[in-house]
């Protein structure tokens, strides 16, 4: 009897193992297929915005990235330059001066109206509960509303010799200051960079106040409980509590100085000589008038780079790590 159950023993531990389970490589393609028809409408929603993305943006890079490698006046055959566009970038004085041009504008399109702006926004959530906070709201975000052309020619014409901005040196008895403001070349680009700074803060402002909105004002009521004065309020509780808003408006206005064209060719056209010049009018100059294809391309990447350079770092600084 014993070696009857000793024979079925070994029979079943030599057989092969049954089919039990059915294998689970089938099941995960089903499963993979169902999760990808179920993200479809996704997909075809997104869809037309990378086709749009594709071809307004990335595919004109490329082409621009192209072209730097050519000597191509537009018209006649092109000639293979290799980088020889990227060392003119870099050699050319006139072209290395407009670069240090957008560099300074920072200052004013950037530094100055962050910190106008914290100053306003802190003085207006101060007096939150009063009239004046609205109007002040709405007088220093006015600018912002108003189209960069038309911007630039109504400063023009308060910088010209009789303008606004003489006439009331003359009148406090400064005339020995009055100048043509964008014809000098010591104030043309400071001129220019009021212009961006006036048009800045307003945004600046907007964004500051609504981040000095969510701070929780039991803090500020602990703070002035523990014998807290207003710097010490400011310094300890608002600007930790706007740091990823005061983030975005230092981005948003680097790209501006560094990227700016519009209030630059309105307001002086690059002139007086080439003190107010900037990487944006440069390239627009090199392709139309220089018929220099190659050369604007090649700057407009290096613009493209510098402009990453700087903006990525400063977004990982100041942002930090998100929670």
């Amino acid at each position: 009897m014993s070696r009857v159950h000793e024979g079925a023993a070994s029979t079943d531990v030599g057989a092969a193992p049954s089919p039990s389970v059915p294998s689970t490589v089938p099941r995960r393609r089903h499963g993979r297929a169902r999760r990808l028809w179920r993200s479809l409408p996704i997909y075809l929603l997104v869809l037309p915005a990378a086709i749009f993305y594709g071809v307004f943006v990335l595919r004109p890079i490329a082409l621009t990235a192209q072209y730097s490698l050519y000597d191509w006046n537009g018209i006649q055959p092109a000639t293979w330059a290799g980088f020889d566009n990227y060392i003119e970038v870099f050699t050319n004085p006139k072209l290395v001066g407009s670069i240090l041009n957008a560099f300074e504008l920072i200052i004013y399109f950037s530094i100055v109206p962050v910190l106008l702006a914290l100053f306003a926004a802190n003085v207006i959530r101060g007096i939150a509960t009063s009239r004046l906070a609205g109007v002040a709201r709405t007088v220093l975000f006015l600018p912002q509303v108003i189209p960069l052309v038309a911007a630039g020619i109504m400063w023009t014409w308060q910088f010209a010799s009789n303008g606004m901005v003489n006439q009331l040196l003359r009148a406090v008895g400064l005339g020995g200051l009055a100048r043509a403001w964008l014809g000098d070349f010591d104030t043309a680009l400071p001129a220019v960079g009021v212009i961006g700074a006036w048009v800045a803060v307003g945004l600046c402002l907007i964004l500051l106040l609504a981040g000095m909105s969510k701070i929780d004002q039991s803090l500020y009521e602990a703070a002035r409980i523990d014998g807290a004065g207003p710097v010490r309020e400011f310094v300890s509780i608002t600007l930790p509590g706007v740091r990823q808003e005061l983030a975005v408006c230092v981005i948003i206005t680097v790209i501006a100085a560094l990227a700016s064209f519009d209030i630059i060719y309105i307001s002086t056209q690059g002139g007086p000589g080439n003190s107010t010049l900037v990487p944006g009018l440069q390239v627009y100059y090199l392709a139309f008038f220089d018929r220099e294809i190659g050369t604007a391309s090649a700057l407009a990447l290096t613009l493209m780079a510098l402009v990453l350079l700087v903006v990525l770092p400063l977004q990982r600084l100041l942002r930090g790590k998100e929670s």
